[in-house]
């Protein structure tokens, strides 16, 4: 089978295809038969060495990926030889097969396609455990979600919409803000021409901000904290623009502000049946045409390095997928 490597610690160009033995599914594990990886934007640092998850090298990059189930392993029950899923596995997905453990694994229903069903896991689960579980968003609430047009972002946009919030999505670019309105924003931000703590507390009225959403951290953060109501939840999903922010807690303290760190990797870990039980709620959402799971572009293995590029530079609107 083909497989995208990553042999040295680096950039995207320096990331190799080679040909690798067909893996062997041991007990409680599957085989399948990737169609469709997913990368997110961690992968451009997990290949660098940035990363909290270090594999040994030489690994493969890909969090999630679609397929369909080509063998299963001693003692495999609940899975038949044929069926799509999804196959999530932190790492190791950008080749032609994978071994994943039933845990790992989501059947996919018929009115979803291997592309929507690809990009599902990581972007939609991290915003629907942030939204659902950490923040406890509310029908008629307010939540802004910073970096709207990326991966998370979108999918928080969606989610938020979905579950009855007035969404303000904020980002840097016209032509990013449109995307998300396009996929449920009531209202937009163009923190690229407009001053963020202004631009939420026009747009957030007198009651402000419930719920804000932020991906981004760096200068953004603070700003969207001092946006927020009384009892207001920050939800930290991650630093997509580098700097880790220093957040004053008398903010904190004075709004009675909950500031929720978004784990979703350990959420996973911990509570595999509320994971499972959210990923089947997303799985139907997609399949009753409520969320859409965007895809940016499909690219070949061999445009890897062009895909990785597209993220980190910031540039995608939705999912960028590889297809082995």
């Amino acid at each position: 089978m083909k497989a995208l490597l990553c042999k040295a610690l680096g950039g995207p160009e320096d990331l190799v295809i080679e040909d690798l033995p067909d893996p062997v599914p041991g007990p409680g594990e599957v085989l399948v038969r990737v169609t469709v990886a997913a990368l997110n934007f961690f992968d451009t640092l997990i290949i660098a060495g940035r990363y909290q998850v270090k594999p040994d090298l030489p690994f493969s990059p890909g969090a999630e990926a679609a397929g369909i189930v080509e063998a299963l392993g001693p003692g495999v029950e609940g899975f038949r030889i044929g069926e799509r899923v999804i196959a999530h596995l932190g790492y190791g997905a950008c080749r032609e097969r994978v071994v994943v453990g039933v845990g790992g694994l989501s059947r996919v229903p018929d009115q979803v396609s291997d592309e929507q069903a690809a990009g599902l896991t990581v972007t939609y689960g991290t915003s629907l455990h942030a939204l659902q579980d950490r923040a406890g968003l509310r029908p008629g609430e307010t939540l802004a979600v910073l970096g709207a047009s990326g991966g998370v972002g979108l999918a928080a946009v969606e989610l938020g919409h979905a579950m009855g919030a007035r969404v303000i999505a904020c980002a840097s670019s016209a032509d990013k803000l449109e995307a998300a309105k396009a996929h449920g924003a009531d209202l937009i931000l163009d923190y690229g021409t407009e001053n963020l703590r202004e631009g939420l507390r026009r747009l957030g009225g007198e009651k402000g901000i419930d719920v804000v959403y932020d991906p981004v951290g760096g200068d953004f953060s603070e700003p969207a904290l001092r946006s927020l109501n009384w009892k207001g939840r920050f939800l930290v999903i991650g630093f997509a623009s580098g700097p880790i922010p220093r957040i004053p807690l008398n903010l904190v303290l004075l709004k009675g502000i909950d500031v929720q760190g978004v784990h979703w990797g350990a959420f996973v870990k911990n509570e595999p049946e509320a994971h499972a039980a959210n990923q089947a709620r997303l799985l139907a959402l997609v399949a009753e045409g409520r969320l859409t799971a965007k895809v940016h572009g499909v690219y070949p293995l061999a445009r890897a390095a062009e895909a990785l590029g597209i993220l980190s530079r910031r540039e995608a609107v939705g999912k960028v997928l590889l297809r082995p």
